[in-house]
């Protein structure tokens, strides 16, 4: 028997010291796991090909709790001898161990997975589940405040930064966790049975990863794969209804719809300015309730709060805070406190009647996209890891509104390739510099091209780890070129 069929059933309950575990990654994730595996007795080796001085603290550490350690260049190009299971916390499945360890029928599962297992049948905390292309931190941060609003001990995990195996760890009880869920993890998914799930919007991102559209979009729907409750999906995108539609769900979830306009039974939406919900009450075939009016959405730092992306994201959350019986005036309260996070068209600094702002979060061509039509007129930094789209849409919807563009990272060209065949009249800077300093060059050009009443906007459009460390620390350095730009200009 392989070990996908031997570990099929494994849970909290199950003898874990039975088990030879490669955690792949020494992240945040992948430090969490292998703690947790070693508290319930596996064998573990951890293995990352990096040998940072975090990475470095953390295998030292787990190496004292009894954890075998392999780190720096190569050390995840093979399958360790006898391994049974194979968690990973980002590798692709091309990555040539975990290609192994699925041609030897070793089990392979990401982070999310293994906490979902553990937390069975002791730990049984339910899960409200959030994915898509854009916008699942901002709408998670919402569900956990909305929750928090409605007096129920929570937190927002999985993706947007706090693992979930912590949870596992901590003898703290909680009602109920706002999680987010990409693409990666739910490739890696097999078991999740999440109280209920939203889909928020899909579109083309992470290809290189995937390989392909259509994986991209399965790799999405997996997470309303037994869904207990309410399937949330986004009414303006068909695609997402799909996945409804074709999901294995636990008889009697519903389909929840959410929309920018008047909604229909089953749905939430706005009423003029007002968030309604028309699905979670006994009179949704003749009336709707007030859930919160635009003004309650919490702006970010550039006042962009009440646009239509992030309005979406608010009848999202509360879709699936409602879903677990959050009362109105919860939801309502949880957006009035909550505060959208840095680097989402957050504007940090003002030069010469010239404003910069960053929204680094904005890693593929949709997120760009929501952003640019933000400004009228401009200076456009973008580049890094284009993870295997095009870029040919986005600047067709947006060459009249370009003063210029400065580019950089690893795949600029494919930018300013799609710059030349369809603005032409735009003029590029390329910064061909790929240390994280060239941020500096970067805003010095962007200046050079701006007017009086442009907007330098950093909306890359890519995924920054081909010089950053994530999209934060890109931002951060955009931040501090705008900063010392400044303090020269005075």
């Amino acid at each position: 028997m392989n070990t996908i069929e031997w570990l099929a059933d494994y849970n909290g309950a199950s003898d874990w010291s039975r088990v030879s575990a490669v955690v792949a990654g020494l992240g945040v994730a992948g430090f969490a796991a292998a703690d947790g595996l070693l508290e319930y007795g596996a064998k573990v080796t951890v293995l990352d090909h990096g040998d940072s001085e975090p990475v470095q603290d953390r295998a030292k550490l787990l190496e004292t709790l009894g954890a075998g350690v392999r780190i720096g260049p190569g050390s995840t190009d093979n399958l360790p001898t006898g391994t049974d299971l194979v968690i990973t916390t980002g590798l692709p499945p091309h990555q040539p161990m975990l290609a192994q360890a699925a041609a030897q029928g070793v089990a392979i599962w990401g982070e999310p997975e293994l906490a979902w297992r553990l937390m069975q049948p002791n730990k049984q905390i339910p899960w409200l589940g959030i994915t898509g292309t854009n916008g699942k931190t901002t709408t998670t941060e919402m569900l956990a405040s909305m929750l928090t609003a409605a007096g129920l001990r929570t937190a927002a995990v999985g993706n947007i930064g706090r693992p979930l195996m912590e949870i596992v760890l901590d003898p703290e009880p909680y009602d109920v966790l706002a999680v987010e869920l990409s693409s990666h993890q739910l490739h890696w998914s097999n078991s999740l049975s999440l109280h209920s799930a939203a889909v928020l919007n899909l579109h083309l991102d992470h290809l290189e990863w995937h390989g392909s559209a259509e994986a991209y979009a399965a790799a999405k729907a997996k997470i309303f794969q037994r869904v207990q409750q309410s399937c949330v999906y986004n009414v303006a995108e068909e695609t997402t209804r799909k996945m409804v539609e074709e999901a294995d769900v636990i008889e009697g979830a519903r389909a929840i719809g959410f929309t920018l306009g008047v909604p229909k039974v089953a749905m939430l939406g706005l009423v003029e300015d007002i968030l309604v919900d028309r699905a979670f009450i006994e009179q949704r075939q003749t009336s709707a309730v007030e859930l919160a009016t635009i003004a309650d959405v919490a702006p970010d730092e550039s006042g962009a709060g009440g646009a239509p992306h992030n309005v979406a994201n608010a009848l999202a959350a509360a879709a699936l805070a409602r879903s677990f019986g959050v009362r109105p005036t919860a939801v309502r309260d949880g957006l009035r406190a909550m505060r959208v996070g840095g680097h989402r068209i957050q504007t940090v600094g003002v030069i010469g009647d010239v404003r910069y702002v960053d929204d680094s979060k904005a890693t593929n061509p949709h997120a760009a996209q929501a952003s640019l039509t933000a400004f009228d007129d401009v200076v456009w930094v973008a580049g890094g890891q284009a993870k295997g789209v095009t870029f040919d849409d986005l600047v067709i919807r947006n060459r009249d509104r370009l003063r210029g563009a400065v580019l950089l990272g690893v795949d600029r060209d494919e930018i300013a390739q799609a710059l030349a065949r369809h603005a032409p009249q735009v003029p590029v800077i390329s910064i061909g510099d790929t240390e994280t300093s060239a941020m500096a060059r970067v805003v010095e050009a962007a200046a050079s091209l701006a007017r009086p009443g442009d907007v330098v906007l950093l909306a890359p459009a890519c995924a920054s780890r081909d010089m950053y460390t994530d999209y934060a620390e890109r931002g951060d350095a955009f931040a501090a070129a705008v900063q010392a730009l400044a303090a020269r200009e005075e």
